[in-house]
């Protein structure tokens, strides 16, 4: 299913219809047309424990062709970071955003894709960076309770929504470059 989600984001018009009046969306694992407003959006939700949350996240970052953009406490699920790093390898523009008291933690693998040139910024206040979402190619945002740890796919009673709803998609991003500019460069 995730793969026909991300098969529709692909294929889609980059000009979708107008709306006539406005949108009312229903959220579903399905894809759910509006009549009335001729807008379709896709969107689909997972849950831990279990290893479908973070297969979403690899299989978004696999279908990544421009950019990244990662604002996450922290960054421990070896599965999801070596995928970062390939997308970083493969010259598709990465950006992390992450929590500067849990960067450190045992396992973290922040200052790993440090090293290999992946940009990230940290929040440097005593209170946590605690969003958890994630941006592709402006079009995809993968969001939730879901912490990027293994305890979350193993442990954890967690979620993501994957969704290409425009508006929605486009507030994350607007808060991620808010922050971006806010945070402060690690290494």
């Amino acid at each position: 299913m995730f793969q026909k989600l991300l098969s529709f984001f692909q294929k889609r018009k980059k000009t979708a219809p107008k709306a006539t009046t406005k949108p009312s969306i229903t959220h579903t694992s399905e894809v759910v047309t509006k009549p009335q407003t001729q807008l379709t959006y896709m969107t689909k939700a997972y849950f831990s424990p279990g290893e479908d949350c973070a297969n979403a996240i690899v299989q978004a970052l696999q279908n990544a062709k421009k950019s990244i953009d990662i604002c996450v406490f922290t960054i421990s699920d070896d599965k999801i970071s070596r995928e970062i790093i390939a997308c970083h390898r493969k010259n598709i523009k990465v950006r992390i955003i992450t929590d500067n008291e849990k960067l450190h933690d045992l396992g973290s693998d922040i200052a790993q894709m440090a090293k290999t040139g992946i940009a990230i910024r940290i929040d440097n206040t005593t209170a946590h960076m605690h969003h958890k979402f994630m941006v592709v190619d402006n079009a995809i945002l993968v969001n939730g309770s879901y912490n990027w740890t293994k305890s979350a796919a193993t442990s954890n009673e967690e979620n993501i929504i994957v969704s290409d709803e425009k508006s929605l998609v486009a507030t994350f991003a607007k808060q991620f470059e808010k922050m971006w500019k806010e945070m402060e460069a690690y290494l």
